[in-house]
This record gives structure tokens, sequence and C-alpha cells, in this order.
């Protein structure tokens, strides 16, 4: 594994991370998002992608503990799992027909809905404000470790 090849796809997932995030927040502003762009599973987002792929490399490494990367996978899940929340609210798939479900068609948001989401955007962002500490705690990691030792990988 090239070490500066490691650190782009790190920077470049945190920045997809920070993107969905974003949409995130563009959605519960009231703009038309499509639901696709904000994969729902942590498996599907461009982080988790790389996360269970070219990241699991970076256990072997000899300063990096699992915890590190434990602790990332725990925040991306619960980040997840309040976007989820703030999925069911707009786009509620039971009381959807087909096309609807189809093309991930907005429901129609009253101001309770509105309300309701902002909070779980609010828990959302903690969550990722920790999430990147640790993804940065992780980058360090991997900027201290010895091209050579990375290359071994």
């Amino acid at each position: 594994m090239d070490k500066n090849i490691a650190l782009e796809q790190l920077r470049t997932a945190k920045a997809a991370h920070i993107s969905w995030v974003q949409k995130a927040k563009l959605l519960i502003a009231g703009l038309e998002i499509d639901k696709n762009s904000i994969p729902v599973n942590s498996t599907e987002c461009k982080f988790g992608q790389w996360f269970y792929s070219d990241a699991q490399k970076l256990n072997a490494l000899r300063n990096n503990n699992f915890e590190c990367m434990a602790t990332i996978e725990e925040l991306h899940f619960k980040l997840h799992d309040v976007y989820l929340k703030i999925f069911k609210l707009y786009y509620s798939v039971e009381k959807q027909g087909f096309l609807a479900k189809l093309f991930g068609k907005k429901q129609i948001t009253t101001e309770e809905t509105k309300e309701q989401a902002g909070e779980y955007y609010t828990e959302m962002e903690a969550i990722s404000k920790k999430l990147i500490v640790e993804i940065n705690r992780l980058e360090r990691r991997v900027i201290a470790i010895p091209k050579e030792e990375i290359e071994e990988l």
C-alpha cells in the first residue's frame, strides 16, 4: 500500500462524509434531494465503502490499535441510525405508492416534521464532529508511520 495513496483515500473519504452530512442539512432546509444521494445504509455511502475496503488494511499498522477503527465504525453506525430517523420523516416509504418509492418522492412535510428533523440533524452534527476527530486521529497515525512500513501492507 502506498502511503500517499492511503492518505489521499482517507482524506477523500472524510470529504465524502462531510458532503453526505451537508446533503442531509439541505434536505431539512427544504431542497429537493435525491434520496439515493444520501444513503441510509452505512456500507453504501462513500465513506462506508472506503472504510470497509481499503481502510481495513490500516488495522495492520503498528501504531493504529483496533480501538481507533472500532470507534470510527461505532460513530459511523450511530450517524446512519440518526439519519434513518430523518429519512423516515421525509421519505415515508410505507405510505407511498410504487412510483413514489421508485423515484424517491418526498412526502409533504409539516412544521412539526421540520422541527423534529432539525433536532435529529443537531444530533447527527454532534456525532459527525466526533467522527471527524477520530478520522483526523487516524490520519495522524498514518502520517507517523514510515513509508516503508505502509508499503509492506
